[in-house]
């Protein structure tokens, strides 16, 4: 339904998380029959999740926990860990920035050229820990270094970006055919992110795997207010989740959709999948582990470009472990520990047993879901703010 915003011009009304709410079916289900996992290209995995290529996410180390709670990590190939042998100072130094001083030192920090025999020796770190590996490049890159990570024999390459498109013209240089690129390449692949129904059903025609659903949703990401560009999740998904079945028609080929930002809490993800998601990439969630790098920190890809920083570093505090965070057990009820849990409670008090049933889950738009009836938690401060 469009909307008139004045005598030229009209918009489609658009829904975040917090404007909708899933619907109990007619049926409940035990909790332990209800299968959350995910499958995509050869591999299978417990969780149906990604942790975000951003450096305050996922190291190596952190990149096999979360692989083997079953769950994939994405390694970000242009990050502090294949700039710098030892990033733990770096990492030190960042979390101990005051706030007006943060961006302009990252800008400093990640002017460090990134290192060759690096992207080799990261991937390797991962695959030795006996998990699926799985890195991004940003699409400015990933001819630079598609050799280096065949030879490090990566598993799943992202190609990630704050707008993926697959058309993308340039006067100046050659842009990366995405098509030509993932036809060729010996590796799946996953590109993104887009938010529109035409941008994810591109993608998706060039034999992406998966596209990735968000612009600008994140805990740290600025894209919003410094471009003004960007599209609320639940309505963004819900588009992709649309482009994905008209693929599925045209080709017989499954794309997969994943909600990438905009998630704190179990609710958030339920209802990212209850909106079409086959899985969701999350990262300021994992940066409140102890195992994070980012010591507390977070900050997005964008956050140290070197003239237009489109993030910010946010503190997020480390509260709990990897393991409690994304399967429990939680100690506190604000949702944000114990995740996929909380999402295997949700499909099995609205009766559904895997991920693609829970997909046709019915929604409400419900702006006052959150409030309704909590004055006195509201008031207290406590529970699910």
């Amino acid at each position: 339904m469009e909307i008139e915003i004045g005598a030229g011009k009209t918009a489609r009304r658009a829904y975040g998380f917090d404007e909708v709410a899933i619907v109990p079916s007619r049926r409940t289900r035990d909790p332990d029959d209800v299968d959350i996992s995910w499958e995509i290209d050869a591999y299978r995995f417990e969780l149906p999740m990604m942790a975000s290529a951003m450096d305050g996410v996922v190291s190596p180390a952190t990149a096999v926990e979360v692989g083997r709670l079953g769950g994939l990590a994405v390694l970000n190939l242009e990050g502090l860990q294949t700039r710098y042998e030892d990033p733990d100072p770096v990492f030190e130094e960042i979390a101990s920035l005051p706030d007006e001083k943060a961006t302009r030192r990252m800008q400093e920090i990640y002017q460090e050229p990134i290192k060759e025999e690096l992207i080799v020796r990261r991937i390797r770190e991962v695959k030795q820990g006996g998990v699926v590996a799985a890195a991004s490049l940003t699409p400015q890159r990933v001819r630079r270094y598609a050799d280096l990570v065949l030879q490090a024999e990566l598993d799943v390459l992202v190609i990630q970006g704050t707008v993926v498109s697959a058309e993308h013209v340039s006067t100046r240089t050659e842009p990366l055919n995405l098509k030509e690129f993932i036809s060729t390449f010996d590796l799946p692949v996953i590109v993104g992110g887009c938010a529109s129904y035409s941008t994810a059903l591109h993608l998706m025609r060039t034999g992406a795997i998966g596209v990735l659903v968000g612009v600008g949703p994140g805990a740290a990401c600025t894209t919003r207010g410094v471009i003004g560009v960007g599209v609320p999740q639940a309505t963004a998904i819900a588009d992709a989740a649309a482009a994905r079945m008209h693929h599925l028609h045209e080709t017989g080929r499954y794309a997969h959709v994943i909600a990438d930002g905009g998630m704190r809490t179990g609710g958030d993800i339920a209802k990212a999948i209850a909106c079409g998601a086959d899985a969701v990439m999350i990262g300021s969630p994992l940066t409140r582990a102890y195992e994070a790098p980012g010591r507390g920190f977070h900050w997005g890809m964008a956050t140290f470009h070197p003239t237009l920083p489109r993030g910010a570093r946010v503190a997020t505090r480390q509260v709990a472990s990897l393991q409690e965070i994304l399967t429990g057990p939680a100690h506190e009820n604000d949702g944000t520990l114990n995740l996929f849990g909380a999402l295997r409670m949700s499909m099995a008090t609205t009766g559904y047993a895997n991920v693609k049933e829970f997909q046709k889950a019915e929604l409400v738009v419900a702006p006052a879901i959150k409030s309704e009836g909590k004055a006195y938690q509201k008031a207290q401060g406590v529970g699910a703010q």
